[in-house]
Order: structure tokens, then C-alpha cells, then sequence
């Protein structure tokens, strides 16, 4: 189990970025819905920013929580789901898709964004990605690294892996995530309905792939080794662009 100075330490880090990316998640579905012609969220009062609308007690509080209490464990999170009715678009399958990729989109757009802060953090003060500078530059810069620069610059690397995480796990084809009903829009009728089928049962198989991911090893490939390597892909790019040339 971790310690209590390390798991406050990283919730003061991971506390934003997980709730403004599952709070945007969330409402990029609504917006998109709504422009295809389904209110459904609007009328319910979930096309909003106000995080309060938009928290499951359990999988937005009390999961994160749990899995930053389990060494090594998976970091796993939701915000409660948009309602959506198919009945009210112009094109349901079609719309049905473009709803669902809406939230993995908000998730890109944040890391990226998350990326471009960090390099212009870097920009700004380049000791923040490890350089040396004077004595006399430290003591006079210190005061605005640790009180303002730091903390955002933290910030900004736990967003782009939360956005990643979150993006490439809800992006996995199996219903009722974002990437189960992506693939439903784009079958054919007959394997889109028996892919509709195994949505009521979709989050038992969730458990069980993670209970035997230590056998498989297929949701720690997406938490792990893709999330680490899309990160730092879309990290260095941002960096490069910002011609720093540091690394975090």
C-alpha cells in the first residue's frame, strides 16, 4: 500500500487533470449529441462544465481512490455517463458513432493542449525539465518555480497520461465503452446487433479481463506501455515545437 504523504502528494497533482478530463469526456458526448439533434443531455442539465453534474460517487471519488491505495494497480475512473436517445438524430448510426468518438477526441485535444502548456512552462523557466542554472538564478527564481511554475508543470504531465489512458481505454471495441459503440455504428446489421447484445454484459467482461490481465497482459498493454509511449510521443513533439529540446 502506498503512503499517506505519497497518495496526498499525487492527488494534489492528479486531482484536476482526472476531473477536468472526465468532465469534458462527458460533455463533448453531450454537445455532439446535441448538435446532431438529440437534447436529451441538455434537457437533463448535463450539457455543462459544472463537475457536480456530471460525478459518479463511486467511479469518479471513491475507484481513483481505491487504486491509489493498490501498489502497482490499474488507474481507473468514470464520470457519469451522458444520456444519449438514438431516436432523436437524423442519422442514428451514424450520429451514434460520431457521439461516441466525441469523448476519446476530448481526450486527444486535452493531452495535446496539456503537452503545449508543459512546453511553454519550459519555454519559460527551462530548470523545470532538469537544466542547471546559477546558484543566484536559483535563488532568485526559486520562490516563482515552486509556488506556480512546478505545480502546473506537474499538472500538465499527469493530464496528458490521464487523457491518454482514458482515451486509448475507452477506445477498446467492446460495448458499452466509446470504441464498442463506434464499431457497432460501422458493422453491418446483423454483427452490429450481436454486438448490441453484450453491452448489458460488457462491464462483467471489463472485471474479468482485468482480473486476468496478470494471464493476458492486455489491459496493462493499454495502461501501461501504450499510455507511456503515446505520451511521450505527443510530449516531445510539444517540446520540439517549442524548441526547448528537454524531456520531463
Amino acid at each position: 500500500m502506498n503512503s499517506l504523504p505519497q497518495i496526498l502528494h499525487t492527488i494534489s497533482y492528479m486531482g484536476l487533470p482526472l476531473l477536468f478530463a472526465m468532465v469534458l469526456h462527458e460533455y463533448a458526448h453531450g454537445w455532439v449529441a446535441n448538435r446532431c439533434g438529440d437534447p436529451t443531455a441538455k434537457l437533463q442539465g448535463r450539457l455543462t462544465m459544472n463537475p457536480l453534474a456530471h460525478i459518479d460517487p463511486f467511479g469518479t471519488i471513491i475507484l481513483p481512490l481505491l487504486c491509489l491505495l493498490m501498489p502497482g494497480g490499474f488507474f481507473l475512473g468514470w464520470a457519469k455517463p451522458i444520456p444519449v436517445d438514438p431516436r432523436n438524430m437524423g442519422q442514428p448510426r451514424r450520429d451514434m458513432a460520431l457521439v461516441a468518438a466525441a469523448g476519446p477526441a476530448m481526450n486527444l485535444a486535452l493531452a495535446v493542449g496539456s503537452a503545449l502548456l508543459f512546453a511553454l512552462i519550459l519555454s519559460i523557466d527551462p530548470t523545470i525539465g532538469g537544466s542547471q542554472s546559477t546558484s543566484e538564478e536559483a535563488s532568485l527564481s526559486n520562490t516563482w518555480r515552486q509556488m506556480f511554475l512546478q505545480p502546473i508543470a506537474a499538472m500538465s504531465i499527469y493530464s496528458v497520461l490521464i487523457n491518454v489512458l482514458l482515451m486509448l481505454f475507452n477506445l477498446l471495441p467492446l460495448p458499452p465503452l466509446d470504441g464498442g459503440r463506434i464499431l457497432t455504428s460501422l458493422l453491418p446489421d446483423t454483427a452490429a446487433m450481436a454486438l448490441r447484445r453484450v453491452e448489458p454484459y460488457g462491464m462483467f467482461i471489463l472485471m474479468g479481463l482485468i482480473i486476468l490481465d496478470p494471464q493476458i497482459h492486455l489491459i496493462h498493454t493499454i495502461t501501461s506501455t501504450l499510455t507511456h509511449s503515446l505520451s511521450n510521443s505527443i510530449l516531445s513533439t510539444a517540446i520540439g515545437l517549442g524548441g526547448t529540446g528537454n524531456t520531463p
